[in-house]
């Protein structure tokens, strides 16, 4: 092969791929293009900016953190989101984390000092139903997007 030729076939007459070629040694080298996965959710990206729009809105509006976990709590549910939401550090006495553990069947709500002044016992629970009853017709994002909704609500805008 001189200089500038362009192999089309390997030594057994069969037509190459592109990006393939004959070495010297008779072998046939190809290049493959790698194209690494993103990373997977199993959400789509739609209800993705649902959960983020309501994540954002209720801590604009309240000046409460608000974060969610969907995942495996372990057999004491409270315990593993208690551990999750120490996680959060100094701004925990702020914050609010819903649970979610779609397998075990499970939601906790975990508030921090101060959000729980704001947050009634009765009315975190009327939260959790509303996701519950969300959660049981298949709809994951749905139910925690209107809990965040009632749980804005009832907190209401930042103390002056």
């Amino acid at each position: 092969m001189a200089a500038g030729e362009l192999a089309r076939s390997s030594p057994d007459g069969q037509e190459l791929e592109p990006g393939a070629v004959v070495t010297l040694s008779g072998r046939v080298s190809a290049a493959k293009m790698y194209a690494p996965e993103g990373p997977q959710s199993p959400f789509p990206a739609a209800q993705l900016a649902r959960l983020d729009e309501a994540l954002t809105l209720a801590s604009r509006g309240t000046g409460l953190d608000f974060s969610v976990y969907i995942g495996e709590l372990g057999e004491d549910s409270r315990a593993g989101a208690e551990s999750l939401f120490r996680r959060i550090g100094p701004r925990g006495r702020e914050s609010v984390l819903i649970a979610v553990s779609p397998g075990e069947r499970v939601v906790e709500l975990v508030t921090g000092e101060l959000s729980e002044q704001r947050l009634t016992q009765r009315g975190g629970k009327l939260a959790v139903m509303s996701m519950v009853a969300s959660f049981k017709e298949g709809d994951l994002i749905g139910g925690l997007v209107s809990g965040l909704r009632m749980l804005d609500e009832q907190a209401g805008p930042p103390p002056a």
